[in-house]
């Protein structure tokens, strides 16, 4: 469950970044709604689907795309694979014992810690799902105690308190008294809007993913940019009725401005973001040819399944093919063949009589043919226990041609069946045959536990060369139980008894032959495990106790770590820079919006040495830099902190347009006022209008005051 949860809570990041970063301040309201809607919708499918291997940036080695002459490569040496081979003594020194109780009892504590953090999670989700039934609750005890206006399909609900407009369902929540009418008919047309277009399911569905996200910032924050967007829509459709005027609207925006907001399920005349909301009234409409930002979102997701989705292990490219062996060789009992001799090698290829199609191109020892015909016509064969190939024809110096036969060993095919082999079928001997399983390679299987083993997985472990030292190799680095798909992908991917050793002393005593896979697919070693934790909790060079804890990171943090190529020189990075508490998902953030110990190094080099590493982040996403800041304090600002600067960048205030208010005789704009002055479009040539207009005061604030109004 965690994993997965985690796994929603980093895409759920991704999305607001994206939205944030390319559509935030577009103007086209309506097909933003349906973006964040099926943004919230994806981030909690998509980590439900498994992708082939072959698109998975987890990949296996090469050497899993087997074609058929590699998978005939284990025929070349069958003594060494198929024959039975005893089961090695390892004799473990009494250190080694004692080292690995060590561990095991140090690993105890890991599945407890993981208990308690999904004991903490579940309490969240109770309590935070009790609030959103409480919100609901209060909100249907109000519509029916309260007096209602049934307006077609609008329920009016007439309030006595100061609580905000707000609506919810086809309820509209409003106290009559204290407004005027022109005022109050614009509340309810904004508030009719919000029900005509359901913005109310847009909030359950965002509070119910906050249910369940309680502790991802990103989702709070996805919900907040949701309700924004939602007004913002509201409004542009307001704007686009013949009887309201815009100026007139915007004031009446400032007349509902009370502190008493409503409940976070309504959508409410929202007047936490009424500066934003003025801004995007007034701002220039978004251009067609803008949508091309939206083409990203399907690329996007293909990016995010293919980094940190699990690929279908049991449909491995490589594997796939050993498995359905039997299926390309459907049936070729006769037909012509090619061949080239290779020095100890043979590489025949097979052309079935029934299609004319290509049955296999294999590779084959020579020494395993009778003697073979060189340049008269001649008979040889090539003699396994699950059968006879045939041929005739000749060789001319190392290439030769002719037709082949194969007769099939009933007796074989029968034992086949008497040592407990399922889903055999008729003609599956020539797939055995190509392989080269023999009996005493079945009795091995038997002897390491897998009796009743199905027809594919045999041809899948004999082909690939899973043999009784592997099979021992794995049982005596903790998978006393492995399962035959297990041992499939094992083999197919690389993970050896060696790997396995070395992934455990590097600090995971516990790792699952799952998390194995992962770590093989993404290149997870030792090293890079051993490096990235010594960075991570390694003393500083003064000797000083180190700062950070050195709890273990789970598995799948260190899948993430990879994917996204964090190292251990981004953690001493960022050691130098002065960040020696990051924590697992700081690192991920940081990583994943491009936040590097150079770009922190810029700020202290520019004489910004408290930000933090969430500042970093913010300034990242918002395009923030050294010069930026630094062109403040140029013109008298000092000591900006980062959220100062991430409101004035938000809004697009820059110090030349400070400076350009100096021209007209206003030298102590202060920031507040530059931040205000830029949400309401307050500008130098407003203000030389307004004069010669005949308003002639000194005072920003009156220039503020008389925007607001008209």
């Amino acid at each position: 469950m965690i994993p997965y949860v985690l796994h929603v809570a980093l895409l759920i990041g991704v999305c607001l970044l994206f939205y944030k970063l390319l559509l935030q301040k577009e103007t086209f309201h309506h097909l933003n709604r349906w973006v964040l809607l099926v943004c919230l919708a994806l981030t909690f499918v998509l980590p439900l689907l498994r992708i082939p291997q072959q698109w998975a940036f987890r990949k296996a080695p090469a050497a899993i795309t087997s074609t058929p002459a590699q998978i005939n490569m284990v025929a070349d040496k069958p003594a060494q694979v198929m024959e039975q081979t005893p089961a090695p003594q390892v004799k473990t020194a009494p250190n080694e014992v004692a080292e690995t109780s060590l561990m095991e009892t140090a690993a105890v504590y890991t599945p407890q810690l993981l208990n308690w953090a999904l004991w903490l999670y579940w309490c969240g989700v109770a309590a935070f799902g009790l609030n959103l039934m409480l919100q609901i609750a209060v909100l249907l005890r109000q519509a029916f105690k309260n007096p209602a206006i049934q307006d077609g399909q609008f329920n009016i609900i007439e309030l006595d308190t100061d609580k905000a407009p707000c609506s919810f369902g086809n309820y509209i929540f409003i106290n009559p008294a204290k407004y005027d009418w022109e005022t109050y008919s614009q509340i309810l047309l904004h508030e009719k809007i919000h029900v005509k277009q359901g913005h109310s399911l847009d909030l359950l569905l965002a509070e119910l993913v906050l249910v369940f996200q309680w502790f991802n910032p990103f989702g709070w924050l996805y919900r907040k940019e949701l309700e924004n967007n939602l007004e913002f829509l509201t409004d542009s459709d307001v704007l686009h009725n013949n009887e309201v005027e815009r100026e007139l609207y915007q004031m009446s925006l400032l007349k509902v401005s009370v502190p008493n907001l409503s409940l976070r399920i309504t959508t409410n005349y929202n007047q936490s973001l009424l500066k934003k909301r003025i801004v995007m009234m007034n701002a220039k409409r978004s251009n067609v040819h803008t949508t091309w930002k939206y083409f990203f979102l399907l690329p996007l997701m293909a990016f995010l399944m293919c980094a940190f989705n699990k690929p279908m292990a049991s449909h491995l490219p490589g594997v796939t093919k050993i498995q359905n062996v039997y299926d390309t060789v459907d049936n070729p009992r006769q037909g012509t063949w090619t061949a080239t001799i290779r020095d100890e090698k043979v590489d025949i290829q097979f052309n079935s009589d029934n299609d004319g199609n290509h049955m296999s191109n294999s590779n084959f020892l020579l020494s395993e043919f009778t003697p073979l015909p060189n340049k008269a016509e001649g008979n040889f064969k090539l003699v396994r226990e699950a059968g006879t190939m045939n041929f005739t024809g000749k060789f001319d110096g190392i290439k030769g041609r002719g037709r082949y036969s194969f007769t099939a060993n009933r007796e074989y095919m029968k034992n086949l069946e008497v040592e407990g082999i399922s889903g055999i079928e008729k003609n599956d001997e020539l797939a055995f045959f190509m392989i080269n399983i023999k009996k005493s390679y079945i009795t091995m299987m038997h002897r390491q536990g897998y009796k009743n083993i199905s027809k594919s997985d045999l041809i899948a472990t004999a082909a690939l060369g899973v043999n009784e030292p592997y099979i021992v190799s794995l049982k005596q680095n903790g998978f006393p139980n492995i399962g035959v798909q297990d041992l499939i992908t094992g083999k197919a991917m690389g993970i050896t008894g060696q790997y396995i050793s070395e992934i455990r002393k590097a600090g995971y005593p516990k790792v699952s032959f799952e998390k194995l896979v992962s770590f093989k697919a993404q290149g997870i070693t030792g090293q890079y495990i051993s490096k990235f934790k010594a960075a991570k909790s390694a003393k500083p060079a003064d000797k000083k106790a180190a700062v950070n804890s050195d709890y273990e990171d789970i598995a799948d943090d260190m899948i993430a770590y990879k994917a996204l190529n964090v190292d251990a020189d981004f953690v001493n990075g960022f050691k130098k820079a002065g960040y020696n508490n990051l924590s697992s998902s700081d690192l991920i953030g940081m990583k994943a919006v491009g936040v590097t110990p150079q770009f922190a190094e810029s700020f202290k080099a520019a004489g910004y040495t408290n930000i933090s590493h969430d500042d970093l982040v913010s300034m990242k996403a918002l395009g923030i830099t050294p010069e930026y800041l630094n062109s403040f304090k140029n013109a008298g600002f000092k000591n900006i902190n980062p959220d100062k600067a991430a409101g004035l960048k938000a809004l697009g205030v820059t110090a030349d347009f400070i400076k350009s208010f100096k021209s007209i005789g206003f030298n102590d704009v202060s920031l507040d006022d530059a931040t205000t002055l830029k949400a309401l479009g307050v500008t130098p040539d407003y203000i030389t209008q307004m004069r010669e207009k005949g308003f002639k005061s000194n005072d920003i604030n009156k220039y503020i005051t008389m925007k607001s109004a008209f």
